[in-house]
């Protein structure tokens, strides 16, 4: 059976910045296993298991992560008021139940509207590790991110307004503000600098960090072949990193994509697309920019046709298959918040 290490939010936090109470998994030390020194010579990363490493890797200088902050963060992430509905949360379409998104080939918004490029909604968790947030790359961090689904008419829908004026009436979360910015001036931009924060906590170590950082049991026979096959294929050449994937790459490249015809994105100005991550990648379907499929070993092929002109066989698929299943992570306890109550000026649901 896995074993879990999970702490608080709170604690977590607390630990990250002062880098102490590290879990009991296996201490970084250099790996002696060949597999695993190929794989970081290949690009791959192992997050940390140091605290205070991975908040060197997670923290952004310009909004540092803190206790009080990331629960301020938590608590706009899960509340829906945030919404011109009062119905849709940040935590609608990155859900933390349901690895990170929502299991939708598009993300569905205010009314019912379908995003009308048929987006799929990428994953929350270690989103921090990527170079560039949305699947156009359009945004530096987590923090500008944050600001765009709320404003936008088929996800939140909301407005700049709305959401300082929630965040005035709501005497608790003035008094959060105070504690945590130092003043009760709220701004657009302060709420989604605490979302930011709470979001660059959700980093989920797995197994194959556990091998990278020299435990050379952590994986099975089967997942150190698919790992082997990973390489040797070449997909470490857009999927490295600790996300082994968030780059922009160009997509696709040797062939065209079976379901380029599912909605009209096609990148940015020059073509090129945000590598989703791999992590919890068999939590996260379906797969793709526009969610085309469901099976977890087409997409490897496609991968394989698409960007590396190769046509992959049956049992290296499967090993490939197998060693995705060693990115599941180990999940940050997030304990669902208990929001702080309206008042009679607080903005009201607006349906339309």
């Amino acid at each position: 059976m896995k074993k879990l290490h999970i702490l608080s939010l709170a604690t977590a936090v607390t630990l990250l910045s002062t880098g102490c109470g590290d879990d009991k998994r296996p201490s970084d030390k250099a790996p002696t296993d060949p597999l695993a020194t190929k794989a970081i010579e290949s690009g791959l990363k192992a997050i940390p298991n140091n605290s205070a490493d991975i908040h060197k890797i997670t923290n952004n200088p310009a909004n540092p992560v803190t206790a009080e902050k990331v629960e301020l963060g938590k608590k706009l992430f899960f509340d829906p008021r945030l919404s011109k509905s009062n119905l849709i949360s940040c935590n609608t379409c990155h859900n933390l139940a349901l690895g990170g998104d929502d299991d939708v080939s598009a993300a569905m918004g205010h009314k019912w509207t379908a995003n009308p490029h048929h987006l799929n909604s990428p994953t929350v968790y270690n989103a921090v590790f990527a170079d560039r947030q949305f699947w156009d790359g359009r945004d530096p961090d987590l923090e500008k991110q944050a600001q765009g689904p709320i404003l936008a008419g088929p996800e939140m829908a909301s407005t700049k307004e709305i959401v300082i004026d929630t965040i005035k009436t709501i005497p608790a979360y003035l008094a959060e503000f105070k504690k945590v910015f130092g003043t009760e001036e709220v701004t657009y931009e302060k709420a989604t600098a605490a979302i930011g924060a709470f979001e660059r906590t959700l980093v989920t170590p797995s197994r194959f960090d556990d091998f990278l950082n020299g435990d050379a049991t952590a994986l099975s026979a089967e997942e150190r072949a698919g790992l082997e096959t990973f390489i040797d294929k070449g997909c470490t050449s857009c999927h490295s990193g600790y996300a082994l994937g968030g780059s922009m790459q160009p997509f696709p490249v040797v062939k065209p994509y079976k379901y380029a015809n599912v909605g009209d994105f096609k990148g940015d100005a020059n073509g090129m697309v945000k590598v989703p991550t791999l992590r919890n990648i068999g939590e996260t379907a379906p797969y793709f920019h526009n969610g085309a499929t469901w099976d977890l070993a087409e997409a490897v092929k496609i991968m394989g046709e698409t960007q590396l002109g190769l046509t992959l066989k049956d049992d290296e698929v499967s090993k490939i298959v197998a060693f995705l299943g060693s990115l599941e992570g180990r999940k940050p306890k997030v304990e669902y918040p208990v929001l702080p109550a309206g008042t009679s000026t607080t903005p009201k649901p607006d349906m339309n």
